[in-house]
């Protein structure tokens, strides 16, 4: 299939954009509304899925570690026919709380980070299906010191 880039606004295009609002906003529970019922977010590089209620986590965890985190939107794409749309980002922040990962807690370091990301989302009826979240952990935990 052909990836194309989203020029005009979609349903698809509104709804992952609303997506980041809320993320940013760090309203949990909007942010998991998005989700279809059976919905869930993939952490890739942690390796753990989320799914229901649980999903907001990656709200909450992010927005303790980074306070200040903000979402760059480099280049939004969508596949022709906008069921899949793919969203190449870098996650900003200033590491100032606790990052608790599935493999342990990293404690605050007062470093920036800037960090490479790309996010892979399938919609079906107005809702995320799922959202595959690729960062680049091993550029993030060295933005943090950590190696």
């Amino acid at each position: 299939m052909k990836a194309s880039v989203i020029n005009q606004n979609s349903a698809n295009e509104t709804l992952i954009r609303e997506l980041y609002r809320i993320a940013e906003e760090q309203d949990t529970q909007g942010f998991v509304d998005l989700f279809a019922e059976d919905g869930y977010f993939w952490d890739v590089s942690a390796g753990t899925k989320y799914y229901g209620q649980d999903i907001g986590k990656t709200v909450d965890v992010y927005a303790t570690a980074f306070p200040d985190m903000h979402r760059e939107l480099y280049d939004l794409y969508v596949l022709e026919n906008e069921n899949t749309v793919v969203v190449e980002l870098s996650l900003n922040g200033t590491h100032k709380g606790p990052l608790e990962l599935p493999s342990g807690t990293i404690p605050a370091t007062n470093k920036t980070m800037q960090t490479p990301c790309c996010d892979v989302f399938k919609i079906e009826n107005g809702k995320i299906k799922s959202f595959h979240c690729y960062t680049a952990a091993t550029i993030l935990l060295g933005q943090l010191g950590i190696f």
